[in-house]
């Protein structure tokens, strides 16, 4: 079911404090026990968590793991992104996850930077340093939410390959045919890339319902609704979103799927218990959560 050829890998967020950094750190000694193809860290537009962003790489870095920043163009001026990945390529990462992102609450379309999207992102990424980063962009399999249609979506996702992507991570979704016939829309446009799929685990339903409402990742009925008869019983729904989410992993494998991409939600443990049931690389050396 896996290959040298897959990639295994997890997404996380700067802390808020530094006592959150220090938690973080526990986290990262976990994740770190099965040796991931690298971690990605989010990035908030206009620097609203930049420094928190170089702090999270550094102690990534630290700990001698592979580190893929996230970099978004809104709300930056072109000379801010090159300051940054001239950063990034002093200090050794050869791996960014290019995106247009938000606007910051609060700011006016008049400060939405000097680049509108993501490919024009990624185009002066190459611009400005040739091949010597490995590109992820972001795939949609159940559309961008703001994109007025899916032919115009995959039209989009088409540029920030033409412009230079090595690769593709998706949006989270919890249904496994949207993701393949994203695929085989891509395959139909000459688009080759690998595109990973994003996986959330399930440990909190009322969060969840709340990112999936935001940003378009639907949640299918008869797991909303199971979700939702759990009420307040926190292992109920852990337990049932586990079994949801593994199934679904071991469908996307079978099926092809060029690896993983874990979003952790800072949360060691959901992750690495998928990671051992699906006998992924390392699993052995997962330890029992403490």
């Amino acid at each position: 079911m896996t290959s040298p050829t897959h990639t295994f890998s997890f997404e996380l967020f700067p802390p808020k404090s530094v006592e959150g950094l220090d938690k973080l750190a526990t986290q990262i000694e976990r994740l770190k026990a099965v040796g991931p193809e690298y971690v990605s860290v989010t990035y908030g537009a206009g620097g609203s968590t930049r420094e928190r962003t170089f702090q999270t790489v550094a102690l990534l870095r630290a700990q001698g793991i592979d580190t893929a920043p996230h970099l978004s163009c809104v709300g930056s001026s072109r000379a801010e992104l090159c300051e940054i990945l001239h950063r990034y390529r002093e200090e050794g990462i050869h791996r960014i996850v290019a995106l247009r992102g938000d606007l910051p609450s609060g700011m006016g379309a008049g400060g939405a930077g000097d680049l509108r999207y993501a490919n024009e992102l990624v185009t002066l990424i190459r611009a400005e340093t040739g091949g010597h980063f490995h590109i992820e962009v972001a795939a949609y399999p159940e559309f961008h939410p703001q994109a007025p249609s899916a032919e115009r979506d995959l039209q989009s996702f088409k540029r920030k390959v033409e412009a230079g992507a090595d690769g593709a991570i998706t949006q989270y979704f919890y249904n496994a045919d949207a993701y393949f016939a994203f695929l085989e829309s891509c395959a139909r446009l000459g688009v080759d890339v690998p595109v990973v799929p994003g996986v959330m685990p399930i440990t909190n339903f009322s969060q969840l319902a709340r990112f999936s409402d935001a940003c378009g990742a639907e949640i299918p009925r008869w797991v909303r609704k199971r979700l939702e008869g759990y009420g307040d019983d926190i292992e109920a729904i852990r337990a049932f979103g586990h079994e949801v989410v593994l199934r679904m992993c071991r469908r996307l494998l079978e099926g092809g799927a060029p690896g993983i991409h874990f979003y952790t939600m800072n949360q060691a443990d959901p992750s690495l218990r998928l990671w051992k049931e699906l006998g992924l690389p390392g699993a052995e050396r997962i330890a029992p959560p403490g």
